[in-house]
């Protein structure tokens, strides 16, 4: 009866056809390849402590806690670090972010502290934004607004220490600069190519040329 019951659990193609009989190169054959199949498949370490992940980017280092939890999902050392890849791809956008704002937040205070308080600078920073979108590019203007010296060189130009680019009026020591930033504003890379490295080398420019001497 046990024979009867295994010989129906083996498949049709290990049987011989005309006789019915266990074709054992066959069955043989199919084991091996099943064999190698499963040698191939990526095993899992004895224990979490095993994963071999590399933190270099300097984000975080290994969680031991964080581990143990995947090595009892039966994670791979790949999967494990396909995890901490992710977590570090998603991390340094929002790390870098933070730090933008950080920085943004400490130019702020030196603005306000150099105006004098903060209904003197926001009083300022209206009239600069309105002085700039009348007087300079977007791209100038973006640019010089987002740093404490470029909006100390904005502010120097609304009080008129230094000629507006595209006045008449201009000193001897920056004509030059002034026509030759004026030439590359005409320049088909800025106005018409949006050329970044070319609009950057324009904006440097008005920096520069207003910048406290």
């Amino acid at each position: 009866m046990n024979d009867t019951l295994l010989d129906n659990d083996i498949p049709e193609k290990f049987k011989d056809k005309e006789t019915g009989e266990i074709r054992t190169d066959s069955l043989l054959k199919s084991y091996q390849e099943l064999e190698k199949k499963m040698s191939q498949l990526p095993s899992l370490p004895k224990s979490a402590d095993e994963y071999n992940i590399d933190c270099n980017h300097g984000m975080f280092d290994l969680d031991r806690e964080m581990n143990e939890r995947l090595f009892q999902k039966g994670f791979t050392n790949e999967q494990v670090q396909f995890v901490y890849d992710l977590a570090a791809e998603k991390m340094v956008p929002m790390v870098v972010e933070i730090a933008r704002d950080f920085e943004a937040d400490r130019e702020v205070e030196k603005l306000i502290e150099h105006f004098g308080g903060a209904e003197k600078w926001r009083e300022v920073s209206r009239q600069l934004l309105a002085f700039g979108q009348k007087n300079l590019p977007a791209d100038v203007l973006d640019t010089l607004s987002s740093s404490y010296e470029g909006v100390l060189a904005l502010y120097r130009m609304m009080q008129g220490e230094e000629p507006v680019i595209g006045s008449r009026q201009s000193a001897s020591n920056n004509k030059s600069e002034k026509m030759s930033l004026e030439s590359m504003m005409r320049d088909p890379k800025y106005w018409r190519d949006r050329d970044p490295s070319f609009i950057a080398e324009v904006t440097e420019g008005f920096k520069n040329l207003y910048s406290e001497k």
